[in-house]
């Protein structure tokens, strides 16, 4: 008996759902005055790509950065190093970044991607 691959869903690709979370962080205000010399966009996505990538530590994921295809990937100018992404990031307040999660989550539940992690009666 042959195994057959799931049928790939474009709408829940990592292509499409990048767009959709970048354009979500877009509408976080930068709390810096100035405006600093890197789009705050970008320094959202860049933890966005750490915690996606699942590096084994923090120089890992530093090294991805830095040689990899991260921010063709995640859709970055620039990609911040990490102590200049902890200093930007600092200020953000976890309720800013729940929209963007709840956003992408139902993205997923309607697209039913969350349906085989469903472990023991219906709890997830």
């Amino acid at each position: 008996m042959a195994m057959v691959a799931p049928k790939a869903r474009k709408h829940l690709s990592a292509d499409t759902l990048f767009p959709w979370v970048r354009s979500g962080f877009a509408t976080i205000p930068d709390p810096r005055w100035d405006g600093g010399d890197m789009s705050f966009t970008d320094a959202l996505m860049s933890a966005c790509a750490m915690f996606s990538l699942k590096a084994p530590s923090l120089l890992a994921c530093d090294k991805e950065r830095a040689e990899g295809h991260v921010p063709t990937i995640y859709g970055m100018q620039r990609v911040p190093c990490d102590p200049h992404r902890r200093e930007l990031l600092a200020p953000v307040s976890p309720t800013w970044l729940r929209p963007v999660g709840q956003s992408v989550f139902r993205q997923l539940q309607r697209g039913k991607a969350l349906e085989e992690m469903v472990l023991l009666d219906g709890h997830a």
